[in-house]
């Protein structure tokens, strides 16, 4: 089963530029990984940048979690949040129709 997750990042007064900057090398390397099949940010209306994830399993996303690329961006973002990262996990609840009732 796919897992959902969505990462809310909250950049610091002043350092909404530099939080999306850091996060964009990230995507490019992190589609590469085995089992990426969307990670894509996105700008909130309240100052966050969204980050939205879909995993073709919880196995895939944990080692993306320890990956090198999490380490990189981890420490590119270094002094420029308000507050730690939010990550949630969702699992899908399909309805509808399978292209349009799941992410």
């Amino acid at each position: 089963m796919t897992i959902i997750v969505t990462a809310a990042f909250t950049p610091k007064d002043g350092a909404f530029d530099q939080v999306a900057a850091a996060l964009s090398p990230a995507i490019a390397e992190v589609h590469q990984e085995p089992g990426c099949l969307l990670y894509a940010i996105h700008e909130s209306p309240n100052g966050q940048i969204l980050m939205i994830e879909k995993w073709a399993s919880a196995e895939l996303l944990d080692a993306h979690g320890e990956g090198e690329a999490v380490k990189r961006l981890n420490a590119s973002l270094d002094g420029l949040l308000a507050s730690p990262v939010e990550v949630t996990r969702l699992v899908p609840m399909p309805a509808g129709t399978a292209l349009q009732g799941t992410l």
